[in-house]
């Protein structure tokens, strides 16, 4: 799958269309590709028995929309199923996008590592080796999926929210200066980012994409995604600096002139 722009930016739904309908579920996945998106992103987490999921954290109170409380990773899928009923395995949104009339790609968000091989395997069964992106932050995936499969595109996530502060608001101020200390950096540092995890293709948080961040990541051959866009000013500013692709959570956003 070509995941240079060529002219129009793709268009990638997060969780789905996760504003609206539940995040990470099969509904989702389809009222997303009902919108004409290019790819469906959704996440995907171990659980203890090596099941996989789509869970965007460990968090079961998250994950079953405020059922319950406790860890994701150390139930059963039954268990889970009880308090999150359309909680779909990573085979059953495999076989849906593999099934859709409609062709889409798969951009699966690893949120934690060491269950990269059944992935591969998932993706090869259900054969969306090329049509699918798979991103993270740990770059140690990242290189091994290149070994298992390199036809795969592997996607950096960059940066790492590691405790969720940028949905803080109440920490907005110290956030965004960071943010823009990372702006201003990451074309000297996105060859070396990239390289180093063995990735083809840079997933950036939108506040930090640039011109020169795009063209030096298109310089060495890889394309950019930003993450999460549901603004159409957002996402107009983001097609205007080349930008590839665009994750939202409301695919209705590309109904506006991109170049407007």
């Amino acid at each position: 799958m070509n995941l240079r722009a060529d002219g129009r930016v793709l268009r990638v739904g997060h969780k789905g269309a996760a504003a609206l309908e539940p995040e990470n579920t099969l509904r989702s996945l389809a009222r997303a590709i009902e919108l004409g998106v290019d790819l469906v992103e959704f996440d995907v987490l171990d659980l203890l028995d090596g099941t996989l999921v789509l869970a965007h954290s460990d968090d079961l109170l998250e994950v079953s929309h405020g059922e319950a409380a406790g860890s994701v990773r150390m139930q059963s899928l039954a268990d889970l199923r009880r308090v999150a009923p359309e909680l779909p395995t990573l085979d059953d949104a495999l076989g849906f996008i593999a099934g859709s009339r409609r062709p889409v790609g798969a951009h699966i968000d690893l949120k934690w590592h060491g269950y990269e091989e059944p992935v591969v395997e998932a993706l090869r069964r259900h054969g969306l080796v090329e049509r699918s992106l798979v991103s993270t932050v740990h770059g140690s995936s990242l290189r091994t999926i290149s070994r298992l499969e390199p036809a795969i595109a592997r996607g950096l996530t960059y940066p790492y929210d590691r405790r969720g502060l940028s949905r803080r608001k109440i920490l907005a101020p110290a956030t965004l200066g960071a943010l823009a200390g990372l702006r201003r950096s990451l074309p000297y540092r996105i060859e070396r980012l990239l390289g180093r995890a063995e990735a083809t293709a840079a997933v950036l948080q939108y506040r930090i994409v640039t011109r020169a961040a795009v063209r030096r990541c298109h310089a060495l051959g890889a394309p950019v995604f930003a993450w999460t866009v549901d603004s159409p000013a957002v996402l107009r500013r983001l097609a205007r600096a080349g930008i590839d692709g665009v994750i939202t959570n409301d695919p209705r956003i590309f109904t506006t002139r991109l170049r407007s």
